[in-house]
């Protein structure tokens, strides 16, 4: 199975009102493992990017007067995502606007080149309705470092959104999850592999294991004596 995460960053927040992709990025994973291969590029809207938006990511203008324009990164483009499964957080707003890329070039909807697209979001509400699903608060939840993440940047949000998506749905293939044979390629927001800070152990404290033996020992005493957590005396001769 081959798969996309994507992620856009925009001049504003409606592409009926003519704003435009100044960022986009895609990662590829293949049988729910990331290969290392992903498209990043920044794109010169043509137009100007709204105060609120560029509070967000942090793009100038300025910044983007020597990037392409999408029309020259849109063959690129379509060829890396071109029958792949889309893993996109609140998809319609990136398919919307790639699709308005799109028709501006007399192009086929996104949707028409895909197998399919995954909305992350709408799948967050579900699992964990009435609660904050967005990208910060899932990588919260799953406990995914995203420590880097002080402006939105498209390349860093789908490698955490890959991380989310695969938490999300751990345990779907299969209900023995095997840990990875290998270290999963990280990047960062240059597009680089970094390494995985090493993962954090908190030892229960004394009065912590106490307070669970003392809980063991009551279940063990309302079922008589057959609570399974607690070890069996041995039989005697």
């Amino acid at each position: 199975m081959r798969q996309i995460v994507l992620d856009t960053e925009t001049t504003g927040l409606d592409p009926r009102s003519g704003h435009r992709i100044i960022e986009v990025a895609c990662i590829e994973m293949v049988n729910r493992r990331l290969t290392g291969r992903h498209l990043h590029k920044y794109t010169n809207p043509e137009r100007a990017i709204d105060e609120g938006a560029q509070a967000v990511h942090g793009i100038s203008l300025e910044f983007l007067a020597d990037k392409p324009k999408f029309a020259d990164i849109a063959d690129e483009f379509l060829d890396f995502i071109n029958g792949a499964e889309l893993i996109i957080h609140n998809a319609p707003f990136d398919i919307g606007f790639l699709n308005a890329e799109l028709r501006r070039l007399d192009r086929v909807p996104v949707e028409t080149i895909c197998s399919g697209v995954i909305d992350t979001l709408r799948m967050a509400k579900d699992l964990h309705p009435g609660k904050r699903n967005s990208l910060d608060a899932l990588c919260e939840r799953y406990e995914i470092d995203n420590s880097g993440r002080t402006l939105h940047g498209a390349l860093l949000d789908t490698e955490l959104l890959a991380d989310v998506f695969l938490a999300m749905t751990r345990g779907q293939n299969s209900l023995m999850i095997e840990p990875d044979a290998e270290v999963r390629p990280q990047l960062g927001a240059d597009g680089l592999v970094r390494q995985r800070k090493p993962l954090i152990v908190r030892r229960a404290a004394a009065e912590e294991i106490a307070e669970h033996e003392r809980v063991l020992a009551g279940i063990d005493k309302e079922s008589k004596g057959a609570c399974i957590w607690l070890p069996k005396p041995e039989a005697t001769a």
